[in-house]
Protein backbone atom coordinates (compact mmCIF):
# COMPACT_ATOMS: atom_id res chain seq x y z
CA UNK A 1 0.00 0.00 0.00
CA UNK A 2 2.85 2.36 0.92
CA UNK A 3 4.61 1.54 -2.36
CA UNK A 4 1.40 2.28 -4.27
CA UNK A 5 1.11 5.70 -2.61
CA UNK A 6 4.75 6.50 -3.35
CA UNK A 7 4.21 5.43 -6.97
CA UNK A 8 1.16 7.67 -7.22
CA UNK A 9 3.12 10.65 -5.84
CA UNK A 10 5.90 9.92 -8.32
CA UNK A 11 3.43 9.93 -11.22
CA UNK A 12 2.02 13.24 -10.01
CA UNK A 13 5.48 14.79 -9.82
CA UNK A 14 6.35 13.63 -13.33
CA UNK A 15 3.09 15.13 -14.58
CA UNK A 16 3.83 18.48 -12.92
CA UNK A 17 7.37 18.54 -14.35
CA UNK A 18 6.02 17.83 -17.84
CA UNK A 19 3.48 20.65 -17.52
CA UNK A 20 6.21 23.04 -16.38
CA UNK A 21 8.39 22.14 -19.36
CA UNK A 22 5.54 22.76 -21.79
CA UNK A 23 4.91 26.16 -20.22
CA UNK A 24 8.59 27.06 -20.48
CA UNK A 25 8.69 25.98 -24.12
CA UNK A 26 5.72 28.23 -24.87
CA UNK A 27 7.23 31.21 -23.06
CA UNK A 28 10.78 30.81 -24.41
CA UNK A 29 10.21 32.39 -27.87
CA UNK A 30 8.50 35.44 -26.31
CA UNK A 31 11.31 35.89 -23.81
CA UNK A 32 13.88 35.49 -26.56
CA UNK A 33 12.05 38.03 -28.72
CA UNK A 34 12.03 40.56 -25.86
CA UNK A 35 15.70 40.03 -25.13
CA UNK A 36 16.60 40.40 -28.81
CA UNK A 37 14.61 43.62 -29.15
CA UNK A 38 16.16 45.02 -25.96
CA UNK A 39 19.72 44.24 -27.03
CA UNK A 40 21.24 46.69 -29.44
CA UNK A 41 24.43 44.71 -29.92
CA UNK A 42 25.23 43.12 -33.27
CA UNK A 43 27.49 40.29 -34.22
CA UNK A 44 30.21 40.76 -36.72
CA UNK A 45 30.24 38.49 -39.79
CA UNK A 46 33.21 36.60 -38.39
CA UNK A 47 31.29 35.80 -35.19
CA UNK A 48 28.18 34.63 -36.97
CA UNK A 49 29.45 31.31 -38.33
CA UNK A 50 30.78 30.29 -34.90
CA UNK A 51 27.49 30.87 -33.10
CA UNK A 52 25.24 29.95 -35.95
CA UNK A 53 24.69 26.35 -34.90
CA UNK A 54 23.22 27.41 -31.57
CA UNK A 55 21.77 30.73 -32.67
CA UNK A 56 18.18 29.61 -32.18
CA UNK A 57 16.83 26.98 -29.80
CA UNK A 58 14.58 24.32 -31.24
CA UNK A 59 11.55 25.76 -29.48
CA UNK A 60 12.09 29.12 -31.15
CA UNK A 61 12.33 27.44 -34.53
CA UNK A 62 9.04 25.66 -34.00
CA UNK A 63 7.10 28.61 -32.65
CA UNK A 64 8.65 31.64 -34.38
CA UNK A 65 6.91 31.33 -37.76
CA UNK A 66 4.71 34.06 -39.19
CA UNK A 67 1.32 35.00 -37.88
CA UNK A 68 -1.02 34.96 -40.87
CA UNK A 69 -2.84 38.02 -39.60
CA UNK A 70 0.25 40.18 -39.97
CA UNK A 71 1.16 39.28 -43.57
CA UNK A 72 -0.39 40.55 -46.76
CA UNK A 73 -1.67 37.99 -49.23
CA UNK A 74 1.25 36.89 -51.40
CA UNK A 75 0.36 37.25 -55.02
CA UNK A 76 2.23 35.46 -57.75
CA UNK A 77 4.74 37.67 -59.53
CA UNK A 78 5.85 35.34 -62.36
CA UNK A 79 4.89 35.10 -66.02
CA UNK A 80 4.64 31.32 -65.92
CA UNK A 81 1.50 29.41 -66.96
CA UNK A 82 0.60 29.01 -63.30
CA UNK A 83 1.04 32.69 -62.52
CA UNK A 84 -2.66 33.18 -61.83
CA UNK A 85 -3.21 30.03 -59.76
CA UNK A 86 -3.53 32.06 -56.61
CA UNK A 87 -6.05 34.29 -58.32
CA UNK A 88 -8.08 31.33 -59.51
CA UNK A 89 -8.07 29.64 -56.12
CA UNK A 90 -9.13 32.84 -54.43
CA UNK A 91 -11.89 33.23 -56.96
CA UNK A 92 -13.31 29.87 -55.92
CA UNK A 93 -13.22 30.40 -52.18
CA UNK A 94 -13.55 34.16 -51.79
CA UNK A 95 -16.82 35.67 -50.63
CA UNK A 96 -18.01 39.23 -50.18
CA UNK A 97 -17.08 39.01 -46.53
CA UNK A 98 -13.61 37.69 -47.35
CA UNK A 99 -12.95 40.54 -49.75
CA UNK A 100 -14.20 43.05 -47.21
CA UNK A 101 -11.82 41.57 -44.63
CA UNK A 102 -8.94 41.88 -47.10
CA UNK A 103 -9.80 45.53 -47.67
CA UNK A 104 -9.92 46.15 -43.92
CA UNK A 105 -6.53 44.52 -43.53
CA UNK A 106 -5.14 46.69 -46.33
CA UNK A 107 -6.49 49.78 -44.55
CA UNK A 108 -4.82 48.74 -41.31
CA UNK A 109 -1.50 48.24 -43.10
CA UNK A 110 -1.86 51.66 -44.71
CA UNK A 111 -2.30 53.26 -41.31
CA UNK A 112 0.38 51.35 -39.48
CA UNK A 113 2.87 51.35 -42.34
CA UNK A 114 3.31 55.13 -42.25
CA UNK A 115 6.27 55.73 -39.96
CA UNK A 116 6.94 59.44 -39.70
CA UNK A 117 9.85 58.99 -37.32
CA UNK A 118 11.88 56.63 -39.50
CA UNK A 119 15.38 57.88 -40.24
CA UNK A 120 16.11 57.40 -43.96
CA UNK A 121 19.63 56.51 -45.04
CA UNK A 122 21.51 59.03 -47.13
CA UNK A 123 21.39 56.90 -50.30
CA UNK A 124 20.66 58.77 -53.50
CA UNK A 125 18.23 57.13 -55.91
CA UNK A 126 17.76 60.14 -58.20
CA UNK A 127 17.67 58.81 -61.73
CA UNK A 128 17.16 62.11 -63.51
CA UNK A 129 20.60 63.64 -62.94
CA UNK A 130 21.17 67.02 -61.36
CA UNK A 131 23.45 68.54 -63.96
CA UNK A 132 22.09 70.93 -66.55
CA UNK A 133 23.80 68.83 -69.22
CA UNK A 134 21.80 65.74 -68.32
CA UNK A 135 20.63 63.85 -71.40
CA UNK A 136 17.97 62.18 -69.34
CA UNK A 137 16.47 65.50 -68.24
CA UNK A 138 16.53 66.71 -71.82
CA UNK A 139 14.80 63.55 -73.00
CA UNK A 140 11.99 63.83 -70.46
CA UNK A 141 11.50 67.47 -71.43
CA UNK A 142 10.86 66.48 -75.05
CA UNK A 143 7.21 66.87 -76.20
CA UNK A 144 7.01 63.13 -76.91
CA UNK A 145 7.47 62.54 -73.16
CA UNK A 146 4.85 65.09 -72.12
CA UNK A 147 1.76 63.80 -73.86
CA UNK A 148 -1.25 64.03 -71.53
CA UNK A 149 -3.42 61.03 -70.74
CA UNK A 150 -7.08 60.89 -71.72
CA UNK A 151 -9.45 61.98 -68.98
CA UNK A 152 -9.64 59.19 -66.42
CA UNK A 153 -12.98 57.85 -65.22
CA UNK A 154 -13.70 55.41 -62.40
CA UNK A 155 -13.52 52.63 -64.97
CA UNK A 156 -10.02 53.71 -65.98
CA UNK A 157 -8.47 53.56 -62.50
CA UNK A 158 -7.54 50.35 -60.73
CA UNK A 159 -8.80 51.62 -57.37
CA UNK A 160 -11.45 54.23 -56.70
CA UNK A 161 -10.19 56.09 -53.65
CA UNK A 162 -12.16 58.58 -51.60
CA UNK A 163 -9.48 61.03 -50.48
CA UNK A 164 -11.70 62.26 -47.63
CA UNK A 165 -11.69 58.87 -45.92
CA UNK A 166 -9.46 58.60 -42.87
CA UNK A 167 -8.60 55.39 -41.10
CA UNK A 168 -8.42 55.17 -37.33
CA UNK A 169 -6.02 52.50 -36.00
CA UNK A 170 -8.01 52.32 -32.75
CA UNK A 171 -10.94 50.92 -34.73
CA UNK A 172 -8.92 47.90 -35.88
CA UNK A 173 -10.05 44.63 -34.41
CA UNK A 174 -6.67 42.92 -34.71
CA UNK A 175 -5.37 42.44 -31.15
CA UNK A 176 -1.83 41.90 -32.33
CA UNK A 177 -1.96 45.36 -33.87
CA UNK A 178 -2.60 46.94 -30.47
CA UNK A 179 0.04 44.76 -28.86
CA UNK A 180 2.72 45.92 -31.26
CA UNK A 181 1.76 49.56 -30.81
CA UNK A 182 3.27 49.42 -27.32
CA UNK A 183 6.73 49.34 -28.83
CA UNK A 184 6.22 52.87 -30.13
CA UNK A 185 8.20 52.00 -33.25
CA UNK A 186 5.32 51.99 -35.70
CA UNK A 187 2.52 53.44 -33.61
CA UNK A 188 0.43 55.86 -35.70
CA UNK A 189 -0.32 59.26 -34.24
CA UNK A 190 -3.88 59.44 -35.53
CA UNK A 191 -6.11 59.07 -38.57
CA UNK A 192 -4.27 59.31 -41.88
CA UNK A 193 -5.51 60.53 -45.24
CA UNK A 194 -4.69 58.77 -48.50
CA UNK A 195 -1.84 61.26 -49.10
CA UNK A 196 -0.12 59.79 -46.04
CA UNK A 197 -0.37 56.16 -47.16
CA UNK A 198 2.84 54.14 -47.53
CA UNK A 199 4.47 54.67 -50.91
CA UNK A 200 3.74 51.12 -52.08
CA UNK A 201 0.01 51.71 -51.55
CA UNK A 202 0.15 55.09 -53.30
CA UNK A 203 1.85 53.33 -56.22
CA UNK A 204 -1.02 50.82 -56.36
CA UNK A 205 -3.63 53.57 -56.23
CA UNK A 206 -1.97 55.39 -59.15
CA UNK A 207 -2.26 52.48 -61.60
CA UNK A 208 -4.74 53.13 -64.43
CA UNK A 209 -5.78 51.76 -67.80
CA UNK A 210 -2.94 53.46 -69.66
CA UNK A 211 0.11 53.23 -67.40
CA UNK A 212 1.58 51.48 -64.39
CA UNK A 213 2.86 54.82 -63.08
CA UNK A 214 2.98 58.39 -64.35
CA UNK A 215 6.07 59.88 -65.98
CA UNK A 216 7.15 62.25 -63.22
CA UNK A 217 5.51 60.72 -60.17
CA UNK A 218 7.41 61.53 -56.94
CA UNK A 219 5.85 58.40 -55.42
CA UNK A 220 8.03 56.16 -57.60
CA UNK A 221 11.26 57.81 -56.46
CA UNK A 222 10.11 57.54 -52.84
CA UNK A 223 9.19 53.90 -53.27
CA UNK A 224 12.56 53.09 -54.83
CA UNK A 225 14.15 54.60 -51.73
CA UNK A 226 11.86 52.45 -49.57
CA UNK A 227 13.05 49.33 -51.40
CA UNK A 228 16.59 50.29 -50.48
CA UNK A 229 16.12 51.44 -46.89
CA UNK A 230 13.02 49.82 -45.36
CA UNK A 231 13.76 47.26 -42.65
CA UNK A 232 13.02 43.68 -43.74
CA UNK A 233 10.68 42.00 -41.26
CA UNK A 234 9.88 38.70 -42.99
CA UNK A 235 11.28 36.51 -45.77
CA UNK A 236 9.61 33.63 -47.60
CA UNK A 237 10.36 31.62 -50.72
CA UNK A 238 8.21 32.26 -53.77
CA UNK A 239 6.59 29.08 -55.01
CA UNK A 240 7.08 27.94 -58.59
CA UNK A 241 9.82 28.82 -61.03
CA UNK A 242 13.08 27.17 -61.96
CA UNK A 243 15.24 29.38 -59.75
CA UNK A 244 15.09 30.69 -56.21
CA UNK A 245 13.22 33.94 -55.60
CA UNK A 246 12.35 35.40 -52.21
CA UNK A 247 9.39 37.48 -51.08
CA UNK A 248 10.52 40.21 -48.70
CA UNK A 249 8.08 41.99 -46.40
CA UNK A 250 9.09 45.38 -45.07
CA UNK A 251 8.42 47.34 -41.93
CA UNK A 252 5.70 49.35 -43.70
CA UNK A 253 4.05 46.12 -44.95
CA UNK A 254 5.22 46.69 -48.50
CA UNK A 255 6.56 43.66 -50.33
CA UNK A 256 9.14 43.03 -53.03
CA UNK A 257 10.41 40.11 -55.07
CA UNK A 258 14.11 39.54 -54.36
CA UNK A 259 16.31 37.95 -57.02
CA UNK A 260 19.80 37.34 -55.60
CA UNK A 261 22.97 37.72 -57.59
CA UNK A 262 23.97 34.53 -59.41
CA UNK A 263 26.50 35.82 -61.95
CA UNK A 264 28.88 38.71 -62.24
CA UNK A 265 28.13 41.48 -64.71
CA UNK A 266 30.97 40.42 -67.00
CA UNK A 267 29.77 36.82 -67.40
CA UNK A 268 28.05 36.13 -70.70
CA UNK A 269 25.63 33.27 -71.29
CA UNK A 270 27.69 30.33 -72.65
CA UNK A 271 27.05 29.82 -76.38
CA UNK A 272 25.85 26.23 -75.85
CA UNK A 273 23.19 27.24 -73.31
CA UNK A 274 19.55 27.12 -74.35
CA UNK A 275 17.58 30.24 -73.45
CA UNK A 276 15.44 28.29 -70.98
CA UNK A 277 18.54 26.94 -69.21
CA UNK A 278 20.10 30.32 -68.57
CA UNK A 279 20.41 31.92 -65.14
CA UNK A 280 18.25 34.86 -64.18
CA UNK A 281 20.24 38.01 -63.51
CA UNK A 282 19.44 40.51 -60.82
CA UNK A 283 21.09 43.33 -62.78
CA UNK A 284 18.89 42.50 -65.79
CA UNK A 285 15.78 43.16 -63.69
CA UNK A 286 17.17 46.54 -62.64
CA UNK A 287 18.26 47.52 -66.16
CA UNK A 288 14.90 46.40 -67.63
CA UNK A 289 13.03 48.84 -65.39
CA UNK A 290 15.22 51.74 -66.50
CA UNK A 291 15.01 50.77 -70.18
CA UNK A 292 11.22 50.47 -69.99
CA UNK A 293 11.04 53.95 -68.48
CA UNK A 294 13.36 55.49 -71.11
CA UNK A 295 11.20 53.94 -73.85
CA UNK A 296 8.23 55.61 -72.08
CA UNK A 297 6.31 52.34 -71.82
CA UNK A 298 6.21 52.40 -68.01
CA UNK A 299 4.99 48.80 -67.82
CA UNK A 300 7.69 47.33 -65.55
CA UNK A 301 7.08 47.61 -61.79
CA UNK A 302 9.79 49.71 -60.10
CA UNK A 303 13.00 47.80 -59.34
CA UNK A 304 15.97 48.79 -57.19
CA UNK A 305 19.23 47.06 -56.33
CA UNK A 306 20.09 46.40 -52.69
CA UNK A 307 22.97 44.87 -50.74
CA UNK A 308 21.39 42.47 -48.26
CA UNK A 309 22.89 40.95 -45.11
CA UNK A 310 22.07 37.24 -45.47
CA UNK A 311 22.41 36.65 -41.73
CA UNK A 312 20.44 39.51 -40.22
CA UNK A 313 18.05 40.30 -43.07
CA UNK A 314 17.24 36.81 -44.37
CA UNK A 315 18.24 33.97 -42.05
CA UNK A 316 17.35 35.65 -38.76
CA UNK A 317 13.99 36.99 -39.94
CA UNK A 318 12.77 34.19 -42.18
CA UNK A 319 9.88 32.15 -40.90
CA UNK A 320 10.07 29.68 -43.74
CA UNK A 321 11.39 26.42 -42.26
CA UNK A 322 12.39 25.00 -45.63
CA UNK A 323 14.47 28.06 -46.46
CA UNK A 324 16.07 28.26 -43.01
CA UNK A 325 17.25 24.64 -43.19
CA UNK A 326 19.21 25.28 -46.41
CA UNK A 327 21.66 27.74 -44.81
CA UNK A 328 25.19 26.51 -44.32
CA UNK A 329 28.77 27.73 -44.01
CA UNK A 330 31.05 27.23 -47.01
CA UNK A 331 34.68 26.08 -46.74
CA UNK A 332 35.63 29.75 -47.32
CA UNK A 333 33.69 30.62 -44.15
CA UNK A 334 30.94 32.41 -46.10
CA UNK A 335 27.23 32.15 -45.30
CA UNK A 336 25.35 30.32 -48.07
CA UNK A 337 21.83 29.08 -48.77
CA UNK A 338 20.03 27.48 -51.72
CA UNK A 339 16.32 27.19 -50.87
CA UNK A 340 13.87 25.08 -52.87
CA UNK A 341 12.93 25.40 -56.56
CA UNK A 342 12.57 23.30 -59.71
CA UNK A 343 16.16 23.26 -60.97
CA UNK A 344 18.85 25.46 -59.51
CA UNK A 345 18.35 24.92 -55.79
CA UNK A 346 21.11 22.68 -54.45
CA UNK A 347 24.46 22.98 -52.72
CA UNK A 348 26.07 23.05 -56.19
CA UNK A 349 24.06 26.19 -57.03
CA UNK A 350 24.13 27.77 -53.57
CA UNK A 351 24.08 31.53 -53.14
CA UNK A 352 26.98 32.68 -50.98
CA UNK A 353 27.76 36.02 -49.41
CA UNK A 354 31.07 37.75 -48.79
CA UNK A 355 31.01 36.72 -46.00
CA UNK A 356 27.28 37.32 -45.55
CA UNK A 357 26.59 40.25 -47.90
CA UNK A 358 24.78 39.53 -51.16
CA UNK A 359 23.37 41.89 -53.73
CA UNK A 360 20.08 41.43 -55.52
CA UNK A 361 17.17 43.15 -57.24
CA UNK A 362 13.99 44.13 -55.42
CA UNK A 363 10.92 44.47 -57.63
CA UNK A 364 7.89 46.14 -56.08
CA UNK A 365 4.84 43.92 -55.82
CA UNK A 366 1.70 44.65 -57.78
CA UNK A 367 -1.66 44.76 -55.90
CA UNK A 368 -2.85 41.54 -54.28
CA UNK A 369 -4.73 39.19 -56.55
CA UNK A 370 -7.44 39.03 -53.89
CA UNK A 371 -8.21 42.67 -54.66
CA UNK A 372 -7.18 43.05 -58.29
CA UNK A 373 -7.20 40.05 -60.58
CA UNK A 374 -4.76 39.74 -63.43
CA UNK A 375 -5.25 37.73 -66.57
CA UNK A 376 -2.44 35.62 -67.98
CA UNK A 377 -2.12 35.41 -71.77
CA UNK A 378 -0.04 33.04 -73.85
CA UNK A 379 2.38 34.99 -76.02
CA UNK A 380 1.49 34.24 -79.69
CA UNK A 381 5.22 34.22 -80.47
CA UNK A 382 6.07 31.95 -77.58
CA UNK A 383 9.07 29.70 -78.14
CA UNK A 384 8.75 25.91 -78.09
CA UNK A 385 10.98 25.45 -75.01
CA UNK A 386 12.18 22.25 -76.63
CA UNK A 387 15.69 21.37 -77.74
CA UNK A 388 14.59 20.19 -81.20
CA UNK A 389 11.03 21.30 -81.97
CA UNK A 390 10.24 24.69 -83.45
CA UNK A 391 7.24 26.87 -82.75
CA UNK A 392 4.64 27.51 -85.46
CA UNK A 393 5.75 31.12 -86.02
CA UNK A 394 9.28 29.88 -86.80
CA UNK A 395 8.12 27.78 -89.79
CA UNK A 396 5.09 29.75 -91.08
CA UNK A 397 5.99 33.15 -92.64
CA UNK A 398 2.27 34.07 -92.78
CA UNK A 399 1.73 33.33 -89.11
CA UNK A 400 0.89 36.97 -88.27
CA UNK A 401 -2.16 36.90 -90.54
CA UNK A 402 -3.65 34.18 -88.34
CA UNK A 403 -2.85 36.17 -85.20
CA UNK A 404 -4.54 39.29 -86.61
CA UNK A 405 -7.80 37.37 -86.98
CA UNK A 406 -7.74 36.02 -83.41
CA UNK A 407 -9.13 37.97 -80.43
CA UNK A 408 -7.85 40.09 -78.74
CA UNK A 409 -5.41 40.84 -81.56
CA UNK A 410 -8.12 41.53 -84.13
CA UNK A 411 -9.05 44.89 -82.56
CA UNK A 412 -7.76 47.52 -80.17
CA UNK A 413 -4.09 48.06 -79.39
CA UNK A 414 -3.09 44.60 -78.16
CA UNK A 415 -1.14 43.65 -81.29
CA UNK A 416 0.67 47.00 -81.21
CA UNK A 417 1.49 46.42 -77.54
CA UNK A 418 3.01 43.07 -78.52
CA UNK A 419 5.23 44.99 -80.96
CA UNK A 420 6.31 47.31 -78.11
CA UNK A 421 7.14 44.29 -75.96
CA UNK A 422 9.06 42.73 -78.87
CA UNK A 423 11.24 45.83 -79.27
CA UNK A 424 11.78 45.98 -75.51
CA UNK A 425 12.87 42.32 -75.41
CA UNK A 426 15.15 42.62 -78.43
CA UNK A 427 17.03 45.56 -76.95
CA UNK A 428 17.67 43.41 -73.86
CA UNK A 429 18.25 40.15 -75.72
CA UNK A 430 15.45 38.47 -73.75
CA UNK A 431 14.14 35.28 -75.39
CA UNK A 432 12.09 34.13 -72.41
CA UNK A 433 8.73 35.85 -72.97
CA UNK A 434 6.33 32.91 -72.88
CA UNK A 435 3.37 34.62 -71.19
CA UNK A 436 2.28 38.13 -70.30
CA UNK A 437 -0.34 39.61 -67.99
CA UNK A 438 -2.96 42.36 -67.95
CA UNK A 439 -5.27 43.75 -65.29
CA UNK A 440 -8.61 41.99 -65.64
CA UNK A 441 -10.64 45.09 -64.70
CA UNK A 442 -9.60 46.92 -67.88
CA UNK A 443 -10.51 44.07 -70.24
CA UNK A 444 -8.61 43.97 -73.55
CA UNK A 445 -8.22 47.74 -73.83
CA UNK A 446 -5.15 48.21 -71.64
CA UNK A 447 -1.38 47.81 -71.60
CA UNK A 448 0.72 44.67 -71.19
CA UNK A 449 2.64 44.34 -67.92
CA UNK A 450 6.32 43.62 -68.63
CA UNK A 451 7.14 41.18 -65.82
CA UNK A 452 10.04 38.78 -65.27
CA UNK A 453 12.97 40.22 -67.22
CA UNK A 454 15.77 38.31 -65.49
CA UNK A 455 16.96 36.52 -68.63
CA UNK A 456 17.77 39.73 -70.44
CA UNK A 457 21.28 41.13 -70.96
CA UNK A 458 22.83 37.66 -71.14
CA UNK A 459 24.82 38.14 -74.37
CA UNK A 460 26.24 41.41 -75.60
CA UNK A 461 28.23 39.82 -78.42
CA UNK A 462 25.17 38.33 -80.15
CA UNK A 463 21.94 39.90 -81.40
CA UNK A 464 19.11 37.35 -81.44
CA UNK A 465 17.22 38.58 -84.51
CA UNK A 466 14.51 35.91 -84.08
CA UNK A 467 13.13 38.00 -81.18
CA UNK A 468 12.05 40.54 -83.82
CA UNK A 469 9.88 37.98 -85.65
CA UNK A 470 6.58 39.60 -84.56
CA UNK A 471 7.75 42.98 -85.88
CA UNK A 472 9.10 41.67 -89.21
CA UNK A 473 6.09 39.39 -89.81
CA UNK A 474 3.35 41.88 -88.87
CA UNK A 475 5.06 45.13 -89.93
CA UNK A 476 3.04 47.20 -87.45
CA UNK A 477 4.15 49.76 -84.89
CA UNK A 478 2.72 52.73 -82.98
CA UNK A 479 3.72 56.13 -84.29
CA UNK A 480 4.71 57.26 -80.80
CA UNK A 481 7.00 54.24 -80.43
CA UNK A 482 8.58 54.80 -83.82
CA UNK A 483 9.26 58.48 -83.11
CA UNK A 484 10.81 57.70 -79.72
CA UNK A 485 13.08 55.07 -81.27
CA UNK A 486 14.25 57.63 -83.81
CA UNK A 487 14.85 60.10 -80.99
CA UNK A 488 16.90 57.60 -78.96
CA UNK A 489 19.09 56.90 -82.00
CA UNK A 490 20.15 60.56 -82.22
CA UNK A 491 23.61 61.53 -81.08
CA UNK A 492 22.37 64.16 -78.60
CA UNK A 493 20.35 61.53 -76.75
CA UNK A 494 21.76 58.06 -77.58
CA UNK A 495 20.15 55.12 -75.82
CA UNK A 496 23.37 53.78 -74.29
CA UNK A 497 24.26 57.15 -72.75
CA UNK A 498 20.74 57.56 -71.37
CA UNK A 499 20.83 54.08 -69.83
CA UNK A 500 24.25 54.66 -68.31
CA UNK A 501 23.10 57.93 -66.74
CA UNK A 502 19.85 56.44 -65.46
CA UNK A 503 21.55 53.38 -63.97
CA UNK A 504 24.16 55.48 -62.13
CA UNK A 505 21.52 56.34 -59.56
CA UNK A 506 21.06 52.73 -58.46
CA UNK A 507 22.76 51.63 -55.24
CA UNK A 508 24.50 48.72 -57.02
CA UNK A 509 25.88 50.78 -59.92
CA UNK A 510 27.42 50.01 -62.31
CA UNK A 511 24.55 47.76 -63.40
CA UNK A 512 25.63 47.01 -66.98
CA UNK A 513 29.12 46.73 -68.43
CA UNK A 514 30.08 48.80 -71.47
CA UNK A 515 29.54 46.08 -74.12
CA UNK A 516 25.90 45.66 -73.05
CA UNK A 517 25.32 49.41 -73.38
CA UNK A 518 26.91 49.45 -76.83
CA UNK A 519 24.81 46.44 -77.85
CA UNK A 520 21.61 48.40 -77.20
CA UNK A 521 22.65 51.11 -79.68
CA UNK A 522 23.44 48.45 -82.26
CA UNK A 523 20.13 46.68 -81.71
CA UNK A 524 18.19 49.94 -81.88
CA UNK A 525 19.58 50.51 -85.37
CA UNK A 526 18.48 46.99 -86.33
CA UNK A 527 14.92 47.68 -85.12
CA UNK A 528 14.75 50.89 -87.14
CA UNK A 529 16.09 49.01 -90.19
CA UNK A 530 13.37 46.35 -89.89
CA UNK A 531 10.71 49.09 -89.72
CA UNK A 532 12.29 50.90 -92.70
CA UNK A 533 12.14 47.68 -94.74
CA UNK A 534 8.49 47.23 -93.77
CA UNK A 535 7.64 50.78 -94.85
CA UNK A 536 9.44 50.34 -98.15
CA UNK A 537 7.50 47.14 -98.77
CA UNK A 538 4.03 48.08 -97.52
CA UNK A 539 4.03 51.87 -97.21
CA UNK A 540 4.19 54.15 -94.17
CA UNK A 541 0.43 54.34 -93.61
CA UNK A 542 0.09 50.55 -93.55
CA UNK A 543 2.91 50.08 -91.04
CA UNK A 544 2.55 53.00 -88.64
CA UNK A 545 -0.59 53.29 -86.51
CA UNK A 546 -1.06 56.94 -85.58
CA UNK A 547 -1.77 56.96 -81.85
CA UNK A 548 -0.82 60.64 -81.50
CA UNK A 549 -3.41 62.29 -83.71
CA UNK A 550 -7.01 62.78 -82.53
CA UNK A 551 -9.50 60.14 -83.61
CA UNK A 552 -10.67 60.60 -87.15
CA UNK A 553 -7.55 62.49 -88.23
CA UNK A 554 -5.72 60.99 -91.19
CA UNK A 555 -2.11 59.93 -90.80
CA UNK A 556 0.38 62.15 -92.58
CA UNK A 557 3.99 61.72 -93.53
CA UNK A 558 6.31 60.98 -90.60
CA UNK A 559 7.64 64.16 -88.99
CA UNK A 560 11.18 64.22 -87.72
CA UNK A 561 11.35 64.31 -83.90
CA UNK A 562 12.06 67.87 -82.77
CA UNK A 563 14.10 68.66 -79.73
Amino acid sequence: MILFRKFRVLILMVFLIACSMHIMIDLLPKLERRSNSACSCSHTPSEEPQNWGKHRPRAALETGWPNKHTLRILQDFSNEPSSNLSSHSLEKISTAGGKAETLKRLERYATKGNDKNQVMQEASLSRNGADKGSRLLALFEHPLYKRPLPTLTDEDTLFNVNTDIRFDPKAADNQEWHGEEKDGENAPTGGLSSDSYPNWLRFHIGINRYELYSRHSPVIDAMLKDLLTQRITSVAMKSGGTQLKLILTFQNYGQALFKPMKQTREQETPPDFFYFSDFERHNAEIAAYHLDRILDFRRVPPVAGRLVNMTKEIRDVTRDKKLWKTFFISPANNICFYGECSYYCSTEHALCGKPDQIEGSLAAFLPDLALVKRKTWRNPWRRSYHKRKKAEWEVDPDYCEEVKQTPPYDSGTRLLDIMDMTIFDFLMGNMDRHHYETFEKFGNDTFIIHLDNGRGFGKHSHDEVSILAPLSQCCRVKRSTHLRLQLLAREEYQLSALMEESLQGDALAPILVGPHLEAMDRRLRLVLQVLADCMEKEGYDSVVEDDLAPEGTATTAPPAPQR
